[in-house]
Order: structure tokens, then C-alpha cells, then sequence
């Protein structure tokens, strides 16, 4: 395909878990194509939605109500079809069909990882949204999604609290992030959390054992400790609450899975206006004929990433903030 082939209508579609704010993301997408005067099309259910030719045409006012709604009217679903050659070309005869032009992908790596194969095989243009709770997408310091995740987890861990105080217990709290701790580090500190657990750093049982024992004899009664899910202690979250009753029975144990309950929800307003800058970026690069792009935030300015190194690179976790915990939980 000409990548110099004037652009009349892009699709716009979500992809993989769901995150506060894809709504705003795609009345980002949607509004902006008016603005230009391009058509838009809402592409169900991400990838396989593709494959089948699921589309639906959308203009601003189909859009009107939603940047308040957390998940996504575009429905979100995993395709096994589209990592064959053969869904793919499916997908692209029926985007050829619809004469749909171009694609905006708001999702994660997954996502991009079949946008950058996708472009490869037909010369597809692609620009890439970060929509995932986790923030784990390298080349950006925010994905749409991740401030009002924090939020609901601290609004959570601060009720708990209340508990753990008035009984004098120990909760174990599991947040999301199966491989990137940076929902448990924020969320930690924001919440006040004594000891947080994260996949980046090994911390050991041991450690946390000692830094609990520390704790009780500094005089606290009841503790927090955030676990990411995906915490290289290698034990599960009941694991490690049976571990600490076995090895300090003054406490008594109890734990709490956040679950789901982490990704739904009215995004929070950074999430509102960071989705929305970053839909009108989307549309502007695809006009300027632009591809294998992901919009990203850094240091308050709206920039591009390759999709390419926002899929192979690795997100880091801000080793101050590491510091900030183990000062705090004293």
C-alpha cells in the first residue's frame, strides 16, 4: 500500500486487558478525524473484530457520554487467528473493503507486536495508544490507564487499613502487574504499605521477615505489606501470609486479592486528558503519513516512540522511589 495515499478513514480499535480511559482515547481518535474531515470506524472486539469485518461507522456524536466510562465500547478480545498469515490477510481485505485507509491501536504489547507484523506483511499504516493499567510499555512514562488504577488501589489499601488497625493485623494486599511492580511501588507508598513486593526487586522472605519484626518492635500493630502478583518470591500471596503466621504467630493473617476490580472504573482526570492528547496525536501522524508509531508522555510533552522499541524495551522501575519506601516504612 502507497504510504503517500491520501488518508479518508481511519480505524480505531482496543486490544488486549482493558484499561480506564480507552473511551477517551477513542472520542479522542473519533473527534479529531472530524476535525479533519476524515471518516472513522469503530473496530469491535481489536483483532478478531478485524477478521471479521465488525466495524461500525462513528462520528462525534457517536461518541458523546463516554469519556466518563471506564472499559471500552469498542469491546476488547484476544485473537489466535490473527497470529496465522492466513487471519491476516483477512483482516486486511476486509479493512480494504470497508475503505478503511489507516489504523489507530490502543492497547499494549501485544497490540503493537501484531500492528508491526500487520504493517510488514501489507504496508498497513499503524499508530499505537498505550492503554494498559500495568504502565509496563517502554518509551513512555504514563499508559492511559495507570493513574486511576493507583487511585483505586489506595482508595482500597486505606479501607483495609482501617481493619488492619482496629484488629491489629497483618494483610497481605495482591495488586496487579504480573511482570512490572509499579502499581505495587506507587500504590505502596501512597497508602503508607510497610513492605512492597515486586517482581524487580528479589526481596526475599527472609528480609521481609526481619523488616516485619522490626515493625512490631518499633511498636505498630498492624501492617500492609503490597504484593505484585508477579513477585519473584516465587510464592503465592496465601503462601507468604502461611509463611509469616508460621513464623510470627502474634499476628494474625489475613489476605486480600484486588483482582479485576483494579481496571474498571471512571478514569481519573489525568487519564481523561492524557488518552485525549494522545488521540489527537494519533490522527496527526497517520495524516502526516507516519507509521510503526506509539504515542507517548514524557515530561509533560506528547512524543513518539518506535513501535519496535516500545515493544523490545524494558520499562524500568524509578530506583528513588525503591528508597522512598524503605525510609517511610521505619
Amino acid at each position: 500500500m502507497n504510504m503517500t495515499k491520501k488518508i479518508k478513514k481511519i480505524g480505531v480499535m482496543t486490544s488486549g486487558g482493558d484499561a480506564p480511559g480507552m473511551n477517551a482515547a477513542i472520542r479522542s481518535v473519533v473527534r479529531t478525524c472530524t476535525h479533519y474531515r476524515i471518516d472513522c470506524a469503530g473496530i469491535y472486539r481489536g483483532y478478531q473484530g478485524m477478521i471479521e469485518g465488525d466495524f461500525i461507522d462513528i462520528n462525534a456524536r457517536s461518541v458523546s457520554g463516554i469519556i466518563n466510562k471506564g472499559g471500552t465500547i469498542l469491546k476488547s478480545a484476544r485473537s489466535d487467528e490473527f497470529r496465522t498469515k492466513a487471519g491476516r490477510k483477512k483482516a486486511y481485505d476486509q479493512l480494504q473493503k470497508a475503505g478503511i485507509d489507516a489504523l489507530v491501536l490502543i492497547g499494549g504489547d501485544g497490540t503493537f507486536t501484531g500492528g508491526m507484523i500487520f504493517n510488514k506483511e501489507f504496508g498497513f499504516p499503524v499508530v499505537g495508544i498505550p492503554g494498559t493499567i500495568d504502565n509496563d510499555i517502554f518509551g513512555t512514562s504514563f499508559t492511559v490507564g495507570y493513574d486511576t488504577a493507583l487511585n483505586t488501589v489506595v482508595e482500597v489499601v486505606d479501607k483495609i487499613r482501617d481493619t488492619a488497625s482496629s484488629h491489629n493485623r497483618l494483610f497481605f494486599v495482591e495488586v496487579m502487574g504480573r511482570d512490572a511492580g509499579f502499581i505495587a511501588l506507587n500504590a505502596g507508598i501512597g497508602a503508607g504499605a510497610e513492605e512492597i513486593l515486586i517482581p524487580e526487586e528479589d526481596m526475599g522472605l527472609d528480609r521481609m521477615l526481619q523488616s516485619l519484626k522490626r515493625s512490631k518492635r518499633s511498636g505498630k500493630s498492624s501492617s500492609i505489606v503490597i504484593v505484585a502478583e508477579g513477585d519473584k518470591t516465587g510464592k503465592n500471596v496465601f503462601e507468604l501470609a502461611e509463611y509469616v503466621e508460621k513464623n510470627m504467630p502474634q499476628y494474625e493473617v489475613r489476605v486480600s486479592v484486588l483482582g479485576h476490580m483494579q481496571r474498571g472504573g471512571s478514569p481519573s482526570c489525568f487519564d481523561r486528558v492524557l488518552a485525549s492528547r494522545m488521540g489527537v496525536k494519533a490522527v496527526e501522524l497517520l495524516l502526516d503519513h507516519k507509521t510503526n508509531l506509539m504515542v507517548s508522555i514524557n515530561n509533560n510533552r506528547i512524543e513518539t516512540t518506535d513501535l519496535e522499541k516500545a515493544v523490545k524495551g524494558q520499562h524500568k522501575i524509578n530506583m528513588e522511589l525503591i528508597r522512598v519506601s524503605d525510609i517511610m516504612s521505619i
